[in-house]
Parts: C-alpha cells; structure tokens; sequence
C-alpha cells in the first residue's frame, strides 16, 4: 500500500504597481493580499512577493529587466516552483518571461480559471471551464513554456489538460465551437425552464456579491440547502437553486450565483455570462457584502461594475450585510439599495429582519384583509385556498368569511366582497 501525498507548490506572486486613479485595477497590497488567497484556494503556498513602482507596464516583458532578474535570484533563493503575476500577461509577456525565469508563470486570469476548473461540479459548469481556458489559452501556445511541457498535476494544469493544449491550433478551434454549441443548447434549455418559472408566477431572488462574502452560507441558513460553503475565494462555481415560502404564501426561488472579484478581464466575464443571467433575469438582487472586509467599499463598487456589465441594472436590491457579528458598529456606505439588512449568516442573527425585507422588496406583496364570498362562487374559495394565504375560514349567513393575505390581481377580483 503506498501513500502519495502532492507537495504544496511554493509560489512567489508578482505585480506592477503604477499609481493608477482607479485602485481596483492596479496592484496595491490588497489585491496582492486577494491573490495571495486565490493562490492558497488553488492548493499553493506564498513565499513571497515583488512589486515594482513603475508608471507603465513593459509590453514585452509586464515587468523592467532589472526587477526580473531581481525575481529570477528570489526563485533560487526562495526554491519557489512558479510565479504568479497580479495581472493577465499578453502572449508576448508570457513568453518572454517563461523562457527568462526557465519556471511555470501564471496570471490573475489563468489561477482564476484553474480554481473554476477545481470548482465546477456540473456538467455545463465544467464546459464553460473548459471553453474559457480554451479560448484563453490558443494565442497562449508559444507562450506557456516550461509548464507546458509539464502533464503532472499543480496549480495551472487543471482543466482540459496540456496533451490537448499542445495539439495543434485547428484542434482547439473545432473544440471551441463544439463547445459553443452544447453550451448554447443549455442556454436554450435554461430559458424553457425559466419562462416555465415566469408563467408559474415563480419569484426568483439572486445572491450576488463579491468572492467570499457568504453568499452559499446564507443559502444554507435560510434554506438548509447543504450547499458546499468554505472561507476560500470561489468555494460555489455552479448555480444553486432553492425555494422559501414567505408568510404571505408567496414562493421565492433563491439563486446562489458565481461570486465577483477585482480585476476579472471582460473575456472571463463573458465565458461565465449564462451562469450569471440568473442575475439578469431575477426579480430581485440579494446583494450579500462582507461588512468585516476592510475593503468593503471596493468590493461594492466591484459588484456594481460587473452587474452594468451583464446588464442587470435597475432591479430592486437588498443589500444584505453579512458577518456583522465580527463588528461593534455597523458599517456606513453610499451603496444604493431599497432595503439595508445587517445580518450574520453563521450565527443566523437578524435573518427574519431579511426575510421581512425579502417580502417587501419581492413583487406580488400581499395584504391582509376580510372577505364573504357567497355560497353561488364556490370556485373563488378554492381559487383562494389554491393561490392566497387563507388564516382563518368559517360559514356565515351569506356566505364563506375568510381572512386572507391577497396580492393585488386577486384584490381587484374580489374587491365587491371585502368586508
């Protein structure tokens, strides 16, 4: 019986920071931190970091000479496996800086898409992997050297796997439309089962929110969903659909939804835009924010940035601030919404003040009221038990008293008999 165990590879992360006016996409310490995290999410350990004061990036080589060779000394000092770039390198840079530094190099994007890789559980989950590391990597060929001659495991190889890689330019590209075409056919399938939704009068509610921000812990809570929830960085890939009932009779479908991060390029965006239409086609955003985060600011306006992007604007939004059990105050920010909640999803603090928030935001709100429904429209009572919220029922003179929580279509229709 033998005992393998895979050595943590031992990276060292790389950026160029250039004083640039918006933060989210220059390399600071906090997004240095963040990819400190994606590497650690990725099976990899830091073991150290370089970052160059430098107005403008070098096109061919991201970094000046004199830092690579800087890096090149700290990889034989620090015995480090590969270097990870904060930024997504060009084809030119890649291959300049992997034929000079002779070890596996990686960017934001390629670490992002490994993790998916790692992540995704479902079928269409994997097909998107494998269609974005695809697309991402064909101009990339020449510029992935060492580890391109590498097929053993490690951070950057999983996926479709370098055999494929390696093959020629026409393989991939028919690979690429295949792929197309199996995921526009999901899309199509997903549409029916929506529009089924949508004529079912089904509410739905996304969870959208930055990377680690408690979205699948919150889907637990409130729904005792078992959804796999780790404190790494993209611990949920694939959608995660599941129903409350409110007090009113009104059914939610909660959608838990891929988390955002800085510096996603717009092709990455892309690649994932139908696990994210959720978002698009929903009747109301659950915006979920880490309050603890320092960052808490950037990441809203990361969130903001990527919804404009996919194009779901002007929907009613809930933001929910989560982890507030880590606070002494609440947090303070110019976030638009129209309900504010403060919640901790661990510990299930305040979560009927966010399904009271849930109800008031969602369309098709309900209100009570008391109606007598004659004997001679014995049809609507059963309408009224089939459809409504019915709390209490007894036989009068004239006919059937009932107390109900109404939406306003069955209002109108039963306006004559309201008491």
């Amino acid at each position: 019986m033998e005992y393998n165990e895979q050595k943590q590879e031992r990276v060292i992360l790389a950026g160029v920071h250039r004083g640039m006016r918006d933060a989210l996409w220059d390399t600071t310490e906090e997004s240095i931190h963040e990819l400190g995290e994606l590497v650690k999410t990725a099976g990899g350990i830091v073991v150290g970091e370089m970052i160059q004061n430098k107005a403008d990036l070098e096109s061919a080589t991201y970094m000046g000479e004199g830092k690579l060779d800087e890096l090149k000394i700290a990889i034989e000092t620090l015995n480090a496996d590969m270097v990870v770039f904060d930024d997504e390198l060009s084809p030119v840079q890649m291959r300049n800086i992997s034929d000079f530094l002779e070890i596996k190099v990686l960017d934001r994007s390629m670490l992002i898409l490994d993790i998916f890789a790692m992540r995704a559980k479902s079928g269409e989950g994997k097909l998107q992997v494998e269609l974005a590391q695809l697309k991402y990597r064909l101009p990339r060929l020449r510029g992935f050297g060492v580890e391109m001659s590498r097929t053993g495991a490690g951070i950057g190889t999983r996926g479709p796997g370098e055999t494929r890689l390696e093959s020629d330019r026409r393989h991939i590209r028919r690979r690429i439309s295949a792929l197309e075409e199996e995921i526009k056919e999901l899309k199509k399938h997903r549409g029916l089962i929506r529009d089924r939704r949508k004529k079912d009068g089904v509410i739905t509610a996304a969870l959208v929110g930055y990377t680690n921000a408690g979205k699948s812990t919150l889907l637990n809570t409130l729904t005792d969903a078992q959804v796999f929830a780790e404190d790494k960085l993209f611990a949920t890939l694939d959608p995660t659909s599941r129903a409350i009932t409110l007090d009113d009779n009104r059914k939610i479908l909660l959608v838990d939804t891929v988390g955002f991060i800085r510096k996603l390029p717009h092709h990455l965006i892309e690649a994932f835009k139908s696990t994210l239409e959720e978002a698009v086609v929903a009747d109301v955003l659950l915006h979920v924010i880490d309050a603890s985060g320092e960052e808490m600011d950037n990441q809203i306006t990361v969130v903001e940035q990527v919804l404009s992007d996919i194009g779901a604007v002007g929907k009613p939004v809930v933001a929910v601030f989560n982890k507030c059990d880590r606070l002494e105050d609440y947090p303070i920010t110019n976030l638009k919404s129209d309900k504010c909640v403060y919640i901790s999803a661990k510990h299930r603090t305040n979560i009927d003040k966010l399904i009271e928030a849930i109800a008031d935001t969602a369309p098709g709100k309900k209100q009570k009221i008391k109606a007598c429904i004659p004997y001679s429209a014995g049809s609507l009572v059963n309408e009224l038990h089939e459809n409504q919220k019915v709390i209490s029922e007894e036989y009068g003179e004239n006919g059937t008293v009932m107390e109900l929580m109404v939406d306003a279509k069955m209002y109108e229709k039963i306006r004559e008999y309201i008491l």
